[in-house]
Parts: C-alpha cells; structure tokens; sequence
C-alpha cells in the first residue's frame, strides 16, 4: 500500500517503511483538521487528499506538508503542496499561510508521528 491512513501512533521505521517507494528521506501527507488523521505516502498530495476524501474527509478540511526525516523539530514540517491553494479559503499560494490553521495541522501531525 502506497498510502496509508494514520490514526494512531506511528514508528519512524513505519513512516519510512511507507516513504521509501517515492521519496525515501521525505514523505507527502494531508491531514484532515476535523477529524484529526492523516493520510502519508504516495507520488502526490492529490493521492492521499483523494484517500481521505474516498473516507469521507471534506475538502475544506484537509491540507498538504511534506515530512522530512533528516531534519529536527518544526522544520520536519513543511506546509506546501498544490492542494493547499484556495482562494476561498484565503489561502492563494501552496503554502498555507494563516497561523491558526498551521498550529492545528502541526498539533494533529505530531500527535502521530513524533
């Protein structure tokens, strides 16, 4: 399985497990904000945006990062992807720039891999 939901704790070693057929020292994920799980792996955020979404996630809900083994602590997040350009949502670039919603994907993110 290329992509994985998470919903529990995850290992390093099971999170790499996961990166290795596309990126290997990064991984793409989305979370879903609301219902606090995540989706990791895949070529493309849209691979696991799709997943959730096939889970019954809501797009409004769910926002792209890239996870970066060989770095420590806020900067293993990245907050860009494709998906996360919405104009409706107030977000016009691949990186998600209000604050508020970046602390609440880093604290869903972190509840399951760190």
């Amino acid at each position: 399985m290329d992509i994985k939901i998470i919903d529990k704790k995850i290992t390093e070693k099971e999170l790499r497990e996961i990166a290795k057929k596309f990126y290997g020292d990064m991984i793409k994920g989305v979370v879903d904000i609301e219902r606090e799980i995540l989706a990791m792996g895949g070529e493309y955020h849209m691979d696991a945006n799709n997943i959730l979404i096939e889970n019954n996630s809501k797009q409004q809900n769910i926002w792209g990062f890239n996870w970066y083994f060989n770095k420590n602590g806020d900067e293993r997040i990245e907050y860009i992807s494709l998906i996360n350009i919405r104009p409706k949502q107030d977000n016009r670039v691949m990186e998600v720039q209000n604050v508020s919603l970046r602390d609440k994907m880093k604290r869903v993110i972190l509840k399951y891999l760190s």
